[in-house]
C-alpha cells in the first residue's frame, strides 16, 4: 500500500512508520520534522494549514514517482499527528491543532477517495488520565462503551477528533478507525521506567495500570489497514497485561474496591479492555514487560 502517515517522526509514529516500511509499504511521513528513516519519506508538512494537507497528501512523495506515467494516490492514511498530551504548551494550542489537524487530514482523505483512515485516539478520552484529583473508571473492565467525558484540553481534543472521523465517515462510507492508544512504551523503556511501577503501583493509576508497547501499536495498525468493511469504530489499544506486578484482584482491591466489575478477569489481565480490537483485528499483544523483567 501506498500510505500518508502523519506524525512518523513521533515516539509512537517512528515505529508504526518503520514496521509499515518493513513490511513493504510506501510510507510517506508527513510530520514538522524527518524520521531520516531510508524506507520512508518525510515530507514538512504544517497539518493545521488546510491547503498544505491536500497539497501533500494529492502530489509526489518521491522522485522516483516522476517515472511513473501518472501521479499515484494514497491507499490509506495514518494519523498520528498531534499535540501529544497536555502541559507542553498552551491549552488552546494544543486544542486548535489537534483539532485543525484532524480534520485537515479527514477532509483531504475523503475527498481524494482515498477508502481507509486509521487515526490516534486516546486513553484520555475517558477523563481519567489527566483529571484533576483522583479519578476511578466507572466500571471494569474500561470497554469502548464506557463514557467520554474528559475535563482537560488534549483529551477533549481527541474527542472532538472522534465526533469529526464519525461525521466524515458517515458522508463518505470509508473506513474510518480510530484508535484509544493507551501509555506508549518503547522498549528500552522496561528496563527504564518499570521498576518504579512494580516498587509503587500507584504511579500506573492514571493509566489505569496498562500500557502499549510500540511493536504491538504498529502490530495493529498493520491490522487496521488489512482489515476493510468495518465503517467506523473505536479500538482500545493496549497490550494484554497490567503494567505493576500485583494481580489483577490486588490492584481492585487497593484501587478499585466499590467498581463494577462487569465481567471475570484473569489474575494479569489489563483493565483497559481490548476484546474488541482481538475479536475484529485479529489483534493479539506479543510482548510484556515481563518479557524484560522479573515479576516481582
Amino acid at each position: 500500500m501506498r500510505i500518508f502517515l502523519t506524525g512518523g517522526s513521533g515516539k509512537a509514529g517512528k515505529h508504526v512508520a518503520t514496521h509499515l516500511a518493513e513490511q513493504g509499504h510506501q510510507v510517506t511521513n508527513a510530520d514538522l520534522v524527518p524520521l531520516g528513516h531510508p524506507d520512508v519519506a518525510d515530507l514538512t508538512v504544517d497539518l493545521t494549514d488546510a491547503g498544505e494537507t491536500w497539497s501533500a497528501m494529492a502530489g509526489l512523495a518521491t522522485m522516483a514517482e516522476l517515472d511513473q506515467a501518472e501521479p499515484p494516490s494514497y491507499d490509506a492514511v495514518v494519523h498520528f499527528a498531534a499535540v501529544p498530551r497536555i502541559l507542553l504548551t498552551s491549552d488552546t494550542r494544543t486544542y486548535a491543532t489537534n483539532v485543525l489537524s484532524t480534520f485537515h487530514v479527514l477532509e483531504a482523505a475523503t475527498r481524494l477517495g482515498i477508502r481507509k483512515v486509521v487515526f490516534a485516539s486516546s486513553e484520555t478520552t475517558y477523563g481519567i488520565c489527566f483529571a484533576q484529583g483522583e479519578r476511578r473508571p466507572l466500571y471494569l473492565p474500561v470497554d469502548e462503551e464506557h463514557p467520554t467525558v474528559p475535563e482537560d484540553a488534549y483529551a477533549m481534543s481527541k474527542v472532538a477528533g472522534e465526533t469529526t472521523a464519525r461525521s466524515f465517515q458517515a458522508r463518505t462510507g470509508t473506513d474510518v478507525y480510530g484508535l484509544r492508544i493507551n501509555n506508549v512504551i518503547e522498549p528500552h523503556e522496561y528496563a527504564e521506567l518499570f521498576p518504579a511501577f512494580l516498587a509503587e503501583p500507584s504511579l500506573r493509576r492514571r493509566n489505569v495500570f496498562a500500557y502499549i508497547d510500540t511493536r504491538d501499536l504498529a502490530q495493529l495498525t498493520q491490522r487496521c489497514l488489512e482489515t476493510d468493511g468495518l465503517g467506523y469504530q473505536v479500538f482500545n489499544v493496549a497490550n494484554a497485561d497490567l503494567s505493576v506486578a500485583l494481580s489483577n484482584q490486588e490492584v481492585r482491591d487497593r484501587f478499585y474496591d466499590g467498581v463494577e466489575v462487569r465481567r471475570e478477569m484473569g489474575p494479569d489481565e489489563t483493565f483497559y479492555a481490548i476484546d474488541k480490537a482481538r475479536d475484529l483485528l485479529g489483534y493479539e499483544p506479543a510482548h510484556s514487560w515481563r518479557d524484560v523483567l522479573a515479576d516481582r
